[in-house]
């Protein structure tokens, strides 16, 4: 039983993690598009996907992941 309470995180812990990593690389992932380059400019890099969706599905991944850290795990004495 002692096993249990030698790590800082619990699996509900490690769960949180990965979901809230998800999340940031979702968020990543939509702001990525066509480019702007010398010859051609490209309107898109002001679309609101990018400038306001993007970032604050970002940010909730990252205040997900901070929860994850943050959250105490249950004791073998709360549990029972």
């Amino acid at each position: 039983m002692a096993d249990k309470q030698k790590f800082a995180f619990d699996k509900i812990n490690f769960i949180l993690l990965a979901a809230g990593m998800v999340v940031v690389v979702i968020g990543f992932l939509l702001m990525t598009g066509p480019v702007s380059t010398e010859t051609a400019f490209e309107p898109d890099i002001f679309s609101v996907r990018r400038i306001k969706v993007a970032p604050v599905v970002c940010l909730s991944g990252f205040l997900f992941m901070i929860y994850g850290i943050m959250r105490k795990p249950k004791t073998l004495k709360e549990t029972e």
